[in-house]
C-alpha cells in the first residue's frame, strides 16, 4: 500500500466521522429546538397506532438515528410508558424518520449549488458565528444545527474525495458485480456493516458516497440496502438484554418487521432485475438511493401496518412466558428510570417526573397513615408509616442518581431550570418523609408511654393534619398539573398551618398552667406541631419550583 493509498484511507476514516458527528451535532441541536414538542409525544402514544406511526417517524427525523428510536422504544416498554400495540407503531415510524438522512446525503446530487464543498463552509461559518456571539438560546440552537450540518457535509467531501481516485479500480467493480448478482451477498454485506458500525445512517452514507462516484449498480446498491435495515436491528437486540420480557419483545418486533420488508422487497427486485438485467447492471445515483430507501420504508410501513397485532403474536410466541412481576419498590423503579430513555433529554425529564408524581403519590399515603395512626392510636399504621419511609429514601437516591444523568445531557436553559427543580423537589419529598417519620417516632412513644392528649389539642392537631395532607395532596398535583390553582391552596395552607401553630402552642402553654394536660404528652405535641408546619414548608417549596418554571 502506498503513502497516496494510506493518505485516502486517513481522508475516507476522518470524513466518515465527521460525517457522524455534524449528525450527533445537528441532532443535539434539533432535540433542544424541540424542546417542549418532544414532550408532548408521550402524550401521543396512545392504542392510535396510526399517531404512533408519525410520532416515531418525527423523533427519529429529529434524532437522526432509527437505532436511537428503537433502543428508546425498548426502554419505554421496560419502564412500561409504552404496551407492545403502541411500541410496534413507533417501530413503523421509525424506519421511515431514517429516510431523512439519506436525503440529505443525496443534496449533492440535486444541483451545483446544494454541493456539500459549496454550501458547508457557509453553513459552519454561520453558525460558528452565531454560537460564539449570540447570547440568544434559541438562536444558539439554531446555529449548532447550521454547524452540525456544515460538519455532515465536509465530512461527506472528504469521503468522496478519497473514493474518488478508485472509481475505475477494478476490484470495486469486480466486488459490487459478485454482490450483486447474489442477493443474498448483498442483504449479508449490508446487514454486517450496519451491525458493526451500529449505525445505519452510516452505512446508507457510505453507499451513497461511492453511488455518488459511479461505484456501484443498482444490483448490489438494492440488496446492500435492504440488509442494512436488517443490521440496524442489533442495537436494539443488544440493547434489551437484560430487559423485561416485554422490551426484548419490542425489538423481537423490530427484527420482524424488517426482516418481513426485506423478504418481501427481496423476492420481488430479484424477479425485477431477471427481467430488466441492463437496470441491474446500470450505476446507481445517491438520489435514486434515498428513492428507494423511502418506498421501501413506506411501502414496509404500509403493507404491515394492519398485520401490527400478527407482529405482537409472533414475538410472544418466540419469547414466551409471562411478564416478571414484582412487588419490591427498588426493582420497579430501577426498571422505570432506564438508561435507554436518555437518548432523548425530554424523554428522559418527563420520565423523571412521573416517578417523582409516584414519590409523591407515597408522601401523600405516608401523611394519611401518619394522621391514622395519631387518631386511632393503631400500632399497625406505625409499622406501615415506617415501611413508607423506608421506600421513599429509597425511591430519593434512584431519582437523583437518574437526575445526575439527565444533568450530564445536552439541555436547554429551561431544562436545566426543570432538571433543578427536580433535584429539590426529590429533596423536598424525603424531607417530608423524614418529618412524617418524626411524628411516627412521637406518636409511637406516646401509646407505649400510655399518654393522652386533651380533647382540645386533639382537635387542633386534627385540623393541622388536614391542612397538612390538603397540602401535600396539592404540592403533588402543582407538579404533576402545574396548576394554578393548587399552588394557591398551598400557599394558603401554609400561612394558615403557621397561624394556627403560633395558636395553638398558646393554647397549649394555657392549659399548662391550668395543668389540664399532662407535660410529658405535651412535648410530644408541641413537636407533632413543629414538625406538620415543616411539612407544610416543604411542600410551599415545591409548588414554588413550578411557578418559578412558569415565569
Amino acid at each position: 500500500m502506498s503513502m497516496t493509498d494510506v493518505e485516502m484511507l486517513f481522508k475516507f476514516i476522518g470524513g466518515l466521522g465527521m460525517f457522524l458527528y455534524g449528525m450527533h451535532v445537528m441532532a443535539e441541536g434539533l432535540q433542544k429546538t424541540a424542546g417542549g414538542k418532544m414532550k408532548k409525544l408521550l402524550g401521543i402514544l396512545t392504542n392510535n397506532r396510526l399517531l404512533a406511526v408519525l410520532v416515531g417517524a418525527g423523533v427519529t427525523a429529529i434524532i437522526q438515528s432509527s437505532s436511537a428510536t428503537t433502543v428508546m422504544v425498548v426502554g419505554f416498554v421496560n419502564a412500561g410508558l409504552l404496551n407492545l400495540t403502541q411500541a410496534v407503531g413507533v417501530i413503523m415510524g421509525a424506519n421511515i424518520g431514517t429516510t431523512v438522512t439519506g436525503w440529505l446525503v443525496s443534496m449533492s446530487e440535486w444541483g451545483a449549488f446544494l454541493k456539500p464543498e459549496f454550501l458547508a463552509p457557509l453553513f459552519i461559518g454561520i453558525g460558528a458565528f452565531g454560537i460564539l456571539f449570540s447570547k440568544d438560546e434559541k438562536k444558539n440552537e439554531i446555529s449548532q444545527i447550521a454547524v452540525g450540518f456544515g460538519v455532515l457535509f465536509i465530512g461527506l467531501s472528504f469521503m468522496s474525495g478519497s473514493i474518488t481516485p478508485y472509481r475505475d479500480a477494478p476490484i470495486f467493480q469486480n466486488a459490487f458485480q459478485v454482490v450483486g448478482q447474489n442477493p443474498f451477498l448483498g442483504i449479508l454485506v449490508g446487514a454486517v456493516v450496519t451491525a458493526v458500525i451500529q449505525s445505519s445512517s452510516a452505512s446508507v452514507g457510505i453507499l451513497q458516497t461511492l453511488a455518488m462516484n459511479g461505484m456501484v449498480n443498482w444490483n448490489s446498491a438494492i440488496f446492500i440496502t435492504l440488509g442494512q435495515n436488517i443490521g440496524t436491528c442489533v442495537t436494539a437486540l443488544i440493547s434489551s438484554a437484560g430487559a423485561q420480557k416485554n422490551a426484548k419483545r419490542a425489538a423481537v418486533i423490530h427484527l420482524l418487521f424488517n426482516v418481513a420488508g426485506t423478504v418481501f422487497f427481496g423476492i420481488i427486485m430479484f424477479i425485477y432485475f431477471m427481467v430488466n438485467k441492463e437496470l441491474a447492471n446500470s450505476t446507481i445515483s445517491s438520489v435514486q438511493i434515498s428513492i428507494f430507501h423511502t418506498i421501501f420504508n413506506v411501502t414496509n410501513t404500509i403493507v404491515l401496518f394492519p398485520f401490527a397485532n400478527l407482529l405482537v403474536k409472533a414475538s410472544e410466541s418466540i419469547l414466551r412466558g409471562e411478564e416478571a412481576r414484582s412487588e419490591d419498590n427498588v426493582e420497579v423503579i430501577i426498571r422505570h428510570l432506564d438508561d435507554r430513555i436518555l437518548e432523548t433529554p425530554s424523554f428522559a425529564i418527563e420520565n423523571s417526573l412521573l416517578e417523582i408524581e409516584h414519590m409523591g403519590e407515597m408522601a401523600i399515603k405516608h401523611i394519611t397513615t401518619v394522621k391514622e395512626a395519631v387518631l386511632e392510636r393503631n400500632p399497625k399504621k406505625i409499622k406501615k408509616a415506617y415501611k413508607i419511609e423506608e421506600s421513599m429514601d429509597q425511591y430519593a437516591e434512584l431519582i437523583s442518581n437518574y437526575l445526575l444523568k439527565i444533568n450530564k445531557l445536552p439541555l436547554t436553559e429551561q431544562q436545566n431550570l426543570v432538571v433543578s427543580d427536580l433535584f429539590y423537589t426529590v429533596s423536598n419529598f424525603e424531607r417530608i418523609g423524614d418529618h412524617c417519620d418524626n411524628i411516627t417516632e412521637l406518636v409511637d412513644n406516646l401509646i407505649k408511654s400510655d399518654l393522652t392528649f386533651s380533647d382540645k389539642a386533639m382537635k387542633g392537631i386534627t385540623r393541622v393534619f388536614d391542612k397538612t395532607e390538603e397540602a401535600v395532596r396539592k404540592a403533588v398535583e402543582a407538579r404533576a398539573t402545574e396548576s394554578a390553582e393548587a399552588i394557591d391552596i398551598v400557599e394558603r395552607n401554609e400561612a394558615f398551618i403557621d397561624d394556627m401553630e403560633v395558636e395553638l402552642r398558646k393554647q397549649h402553654i394555657k392549659r399548662l398552667g391550668k395543668q389540664l394536660c399532662n407535660a410529658n404528652a405535651g412535648v410530644i405535641f408541641l413537636d407533632m406541631l413543629t414538625n406538620l408546619e415543616r411539612i407544610s414548608d416543604h411542600c410551599l417549596n415545591i409548588a414554588g419550583y413550578v411557578k418559578d418554571e412558569q415565569r
